[in-house]
């Protein structure tokens, strides 16, 4: 069965009791990565605001991914929150949340995308340069650290 006949990459709820319980594991992966200074844990209350978009991967109506974009209005676009569940990467879905998340910011405006994650998390590292991301410098309130991965990448129009 080809995953594209059954997922779904839509707006969602940060607060919906599924994006609660993946973002919930999120943060006890990253926990369990990462001492708490290496963390930057957006809050649902943060991802509910006007510029967050909070999107859902939906594989047979189950939740198995998310991701958001934060929206730095005359700056850059910020991918934050982007997970899929262990049993459901490797199936391009991770690769079409992050395609959402860049056609959102190019709508937006913004051309410009930035990230930050862990060097811990190789599946992501792989998925972010694989999509011409690139190592840069801290950005924004981020702090340098030994454990902390800031990337970007210029979008085309």
């Amino acid at each position: 069965m080809s995953v594209d006949k059954v997922l779904e990459i839509r707006r969602a709820d940060p607060s919906d009791s599924g994006c609660r319980a993946m973002i919930e594991e999120l943060d006890q992966m990253q926990e369990s990565l990462y001492p708490p200074e290496s963390n930057y844990l957006d809050s649902i209350d943060q991802l509910q605001r006007p510029d967050y978009h909070f999107l859902g991967a939906y594989l047979d109506r189950k939740i198995v991914g998310c991701g958001a974009l934060k929206i730095v209005e005359g700056k850059y676009g910020e991918i934050k929150r982007m997970y899929v569940k262990t049993g459901h990467r490797q199936l391009g879905i991770g690769q079409r949340l992050l395609g959402e998340l860049e056609a959102h910011s190019t709508a937006s405006g913004e051309m410009l995308v930035r990230l930050e994650t862990g060097t811990k998390q190789l599946e992501a590292l792989a998925l972010y340069r694989r999509n011409g991301y690139k190592e840069t410098s801290a950005f924004g309130d981020y702090c340098e650290g030994p454990q902390n991965v800031f990337m970007e990448k210029q979008l085309d129009r």
